[in-house]
């Protein structure tokens, strides 16, 4: 079963001024320390988004604010 764009709704992540965004690599390397294998990471409106899998060998598709790398929305397969 994939990830579909009907059935995974976008994220609805706060605007903050580009300038205060984690830079893109600081954010992919924080989420490689707590164990995800990003296979894509992409800006998606105000939100920071990627597909891969996490430590535990599932699928995820996540959502993240670009600010603080919280979480706005997840999926797991």
């Amino acid at each position: 079963m994939g990830f579909s764009g009907a059935a995974f709704a976008k994220a609805d992540c706060t605007a903050h001024p580009k300038s205060e965004w984690m830079k893109e690599s600081d954010a992919k390397a924080q989420l490689e320390a707590q164990g995800y294998k990003i296979r894509k990471f992409k800006v998606d409106g105000n939100c920071y988004e990627i597909y891969g899998h996490d430590k535990n060998g599932k699928k995820v598709e996540i959502y993240y604010d670009t600010k603080t790398l919280a979480v706005v929305k997840s999926e797991v397969e």
